[in-house]
């Protein structure tokens, strides 16, 4: 437990650095934005003097090092500065935002996980035979679409084909319960049938491993219930998928953001198109800045759930 504890902190230490060099690269890549800040707050008709007047005003005359390290005061304080029109806290915005993304990628990543377990499981007990062919068939397939192009698939079926789901829209779980499921259960399944047929594929090939090691065989002859014996190769099957399972949230909540945006759901994704569209590097600097700090966040969680699930690592 000691040494949990050390290389737990040891992670959770660095996150303020990582965190330091993810809002730099952020903040210097939008430098480079085409968008003028002035030229979108003050609208076509404001003269050059008040463009000017409006940029010495808010720091954008000052050399880059003294803007970025005015952006990390404001950071620290919760300040994400405020969207063009209408002028709006950025970081209220996102709060508004995030949860909607949050509860998305969860969703997904809940219906991905099962959807594995049920896929790799199954496809390592009957190995080689017809359930293992058809699923890693199935799995290859669900590997190769696009979540983007699936989402637009079922909508095109399971909306307006076969009008069981809405075709796009958000309902608060406050108001309704089953029509928050309704209106995630389609972005859910086109975010979650790629990274589920991935993960499926190594949790087969991590149980099969497991499955030809000599205490199974052991466990085997010594008449152990087939259920207990899967239970324990799955525990020791889920180290190598659980490492990258990480990466896979990272992407779910990135691709999250183009789902938002086929099923008009008014997440981080909206906002994002809405600060491209408009102009606004604040409100997409605010935007990319929590995503990926979230992302930040994930990993470092997958990372304590691997130290606890491999204790043969807590030596390094």
């Amino acid at each position: 437990m000691v040494a949990f504890l050390r290389l737990a902190l040891r992670r959770v230490a660095m996150m303020p650095v990582m965190i330091l060099g993810i809002a730099l690269l952020v903040f210097v890549v939008l430098q480079f934005s085409p968008a003028d800040p002035a030229y979108n707050a003050l609208g076509d008709s404001a003269s050059p003097e008040a463009r000017a007047a409006f940029a010495e005003e808010n720091g954008l005359n000052d050399p880059l090092p003294v803007r970025y390290f005015a952006f990390l005061g404001d950071l620290v304080q919760g300040d994400l500065g405020v969207t063009v029109a209408p002028s709006q806290p950025v970081a209220d915005r996102i709060a508004n935002a995030f949860p909607l993304t949050l509860q998305l990628t969860l969703l997904g990543l809940t219906l991905a996980i099962v959807l594995a377990l049920v896929l790799g499981v199954t496809s390592a007990v009957y190995r080689d035979r017809w359930p293992d062919q058809v699923f890693r068939v199935l799995s290859m397939i669900g590997i190769a679409l696009p979540s983007f192009w699936l989402g637009v698939l079922l909508i095109q079926q399971f909306a307006l084909n076969m009008p069981v789901f809405p075709t796009g829209g958000y309902v608060n779980p406050a108001d309704s319960f089953t029509g928050w499921l309704e209106s995630l259960a389609l972005p859910a399944v086109a975010l979650a049938l790629p990274v589920a047929s991935s993960l499926a594929r190594l949790i087969r090939t991590s149980m099969v491993a497991e499955l030809d090691r000599d205490y199974v065989r052991t466990a085997r002859g010594s008449g152990l219930p087939p259920f207990m014996i899967i239970r324990s190769v799955l525990r020791n099957s889920l180290i190598t998928p659980l490492t990258v399972l990480g990466v896979k949230v990272g992407y779910m909540l990135s691709g999250a953001v183009v789902i938002e945006a086929i099923f008009d759901l008014p997440g981080m994704g909206k906002l994002i198109l809405e600060g491209v569209n408009g102009g606004d590097v604040g409100l997409v600097q605010g935007t990319v800045l929590t995503i990926a700090v979230a992302f930040l966040v994930v990993n470092v969680v997958v990372d304590l759930l691997y130290l606890l699930v491999n204790p043969r690592i807590r030596t390094v």
